[in-house]
């Protein structure tokens, strides 16, 4: 069986209702254009995105402004199709959740919509790198206590699919943010999680708790 690193936004939690509009009220402010920022923003951390599109001003402040923002904005959040029904059906401790939110904005999100906070948890504000840097994947396989290499990444941008690549995972990517040729890096392609077995079954993975195939 494989232990599972879910992305949060856009994996399992449909939040592009908030993002768009508290990274548009920042895009306003600053005067840059939203498409185009849009456009770079996903499964990236904040700062990250506002040191790249806006060299110019004081990302930390801006990000931590952002991110407050973000988390107390819960309007619109909603579960990506077949998320509840599949971490319910997951053994405790076989899978976790990397994501370039941090941790306050990730649990109210995970609240909002029903779903638990795993044990294993890697959010942005904790990693050195954050996506597309593997540090955030690997330190994600540590905390399951298992090799990189058995894990399953599951991601909805390619920036995630990047850093999951590259902590040796195989990635499903997941066509709830992007469309499939901007997925085309992830080794099998989705629609939102009520494919996960057979996603499984074309990496020849069993999912946890299930007998099947052996990872490779």
């Amino acid at each position: 069986m494989t232990p599972l690193l879910f992305d949060l936004d856009g994996t399992l939690v449909d939040s592009r209702a908030v993002v768009e509009r508290q990274w548009g009220a920042l895009c306003a402010r600053l005067g840059l254009d939203f498409p185009s920022v849009l456009a770079v923003l996903h499964g990236v951390r904040s700062v990250d995105v506002i040191r790249k599109v806006a060299p110019g001003v004081d990302a930390a402040a801006e990000a931590a402004r952002l991110d407050a923002a973000e988390e107390f904005d819960t309007d619109g959040l909603k579960l990506v199709r077949g998320a509840s029904e599949l971490l319910a059906r997951l053994p405790a401790g076989s899978w976790g959740i990397v994501t370039s939110g941090h941790r306050s904005l990730a649990e109210r999100r995970l609240a909002a919509v029903g779903l638990p906070i795993p044990a294993a948890m890697v959010c942005g504000d904790e990693v050195t790198r954050g996506k597309p840097d593997p540090e955030s994947f690997l330190a994600g396989a540590r905390l399951l206590g298992v090799a990189p290499e058995t894990c399953t990444a599951f991601e909805d941008a390619p920036a995630g699919i990047e850093a999951a690549r590259a902590a040796g995972m195989p990635v499903v990517g997941i066509t709830t943010t992007h469309e499939a040729p901007a997925l085309a890096d992830a080794t099998v392609v989705i629609g939102d999680l009520t494919e996960f077995d057979g996603a499984l079954a074309a990496l020849g993975r069993a999912a946890p708790g299930e007998t099947g195939a052996q990872p490779r």
